[in-house]
C-alpha cells in the first residue's frame, strides 16, 4: 500500500487532462524573478530567505498554511513551475523539466542576490532541491526534502537502475499522452484520494492537476522515474532534512518505510530523517501543524 500510495504521484501525471492556462494566473513578477519561462516566483514576508518548491502538477498554494505561519519571520519565495497548475508551459514543452527548473532557481538565487537561502521542496520539488544542493552547493544553506526519494523507481524495484527503469517510464509517459479525457478524469480522482487524506484538500489538488499541461507532466514523470541522483548526494555539504509520511493504511511496518528512505540517502553526508504519521504524500496538507513545527525547528539558526 505504501508503494501504491506514493506511486500515485506518478499515476496522477498519467491521468491529467491537457488544458490551457487557468483564468487565475500567478502574480506578476519582474523579469529578474523569472528564468525565461521556466518559473515564476512570488515573495512574501521578511527575514531570512526560504525558497518553497511544489511537486508534480502542483500549485505553490500547497504551501499556503506554512507560508502564513512563517511570513512574519522569514522572506518566502514561492515558486511556480511552468506548465503546472495553470501556469503556461514553456514554448518547447517536449524538453526536459526537472533539471532546467533547478537551474532556473539557481539563476534566481544569483540574480536576486540571495545569501544561501534555505530550500524546501515537496515530491518533484524535493528532487529539484537535491539538484540544487549537489550542483550548486555554494548557493544554499540547507535543504528540506518532503516525501521524496533521489530515485523514485526504487519504490517499484529496490534494485532498479536508470536503464531498467527507462522502458516502464516511457510506457507511462506514452500512456498519459494517449489517454482520453474520460479516462483521465476518472483516474485522476482516484490518484488524488491516494495522495492526500484530507478530503478538504482534494478539490484544490484536483483543480491544479486538471489545469496542468499534459506534455509537461508526462515528461516530468518520465524524468523522475529515470533520474538517479544517488551518485550526486555526496556532493551536498549542507544539512539535509528528509521529512516522510507514514500511515497504517500502508499495510507495512513504519520501520520498513524508514529503511527505504535511509537506504536511498545513504551517501548524503549531513542528513536527518523525520517521520510524520497519519499522513499521505501531501504531508503539509494532511498534518499542517506537525509539519509546520518540523519546519520551524529546521529553520532555527
Amino acid at each position: 500500500m505504501r508503494t501504491r500510495t506514493l506511486l500515485a504521484a506518478f499515476g496522477a501525471a498519467f491521468t491529467l487532462l491537457s488544458a490551457p492556462a487557468s483564468a487565475t494566473q500567478p502574480a506578476p513578477v519582474t523579469p529578474a524573478q523569472v528564468n525565461k519561462d521556466r518559473i515564476s516566483v512570488t515573495v512574501e514576508g521578511s527575514g531570512p530567505d526560504v525558497i518553497l518548491i511544489p511537486g508534480l502538477a502542483s500549485s505553490r498554494e500547497v504551501w499556503r498554511d506554512l507560508a502564513t505561519r512563517l511570513q512574519r519571520s522569514h522572506r518566502l519565495h514561492l515558486v511556480q513551475v511552468a506548465g503546472f497548475a495553470g501556469a503556461p508551459a514553456v514554448s518547447d514543452s517536449r524538453g526536459e523539466v526537472v533539471a532546467p527548473t533547478a537551474e532556473a532557481i539557481a539563476d534566481y538565487i544569483r540574480t536576486q542576490h540571495l545569501k544561501a537561502p534555505v530550500i524546501i521542496g515537496h515530491s518533484l520539488g524535493g528532487e529539484v532541491a537535491l539538484m540544487l544542493g549537489a550542483r550548486h552547493p555554494d548557493q544554499v544553506a540547507r535543504l528540506m526534502v518532503v516525501d521524496a526519494l533521489p530515485f523514485y523507481t526504487l519504490l517499484m524495484n529496490p534494485f532498479a537502475t536508470r536503464e531498467t527503469a527507462e522502458p516502464q517510464a516511457a510506457a507511462f509517459r506514452d500512456s498519459l499522452l494517449a489517454s482520453t479525457p474520460e479516462q483521465a478524469e476518472a483516474l485522476q480522482r482516484v490518484s488524488v484520494a491516494r495522495l492526500v487524506k484530507s478530503e478538504a484538500a482534494r478539490p484544490a489538488l484536483l483543480a491544479a492537476a486538471t489545469s496542468s499541461d499534459r506534455q509537461t507532466t508526462a515528461q516530468a514523470t518520465y524524468e523522475l522515474m529515470t533520474t538517479d541522483l544517488r551518485p550526486e548526494l555526496d556532493r551536498i555539504q549542507v544539512p539535509v532534512e528528509v521529512v516522510y509520511a507514514y500511515d497504517p493504511v500502508y499495510g507495512i511496518p513504519a520501520a520498513n518505510v524508514e529503511a527505504t528512505f535511509r537506504n536511498a540517502y545513504a551517501n548524503t553526508p549531513h542528513i536527518n530523517f523525520t517521520r510524520i504519521d497519519d499522513s499521505f504524500h501531501f504531508v503539509m496538507l494532511d498534518q499542517p501543524e506537525a509539519f509546520a513545527n518540523v519546519v520551524t525547528d529546521f529553520l532555527q539558526p
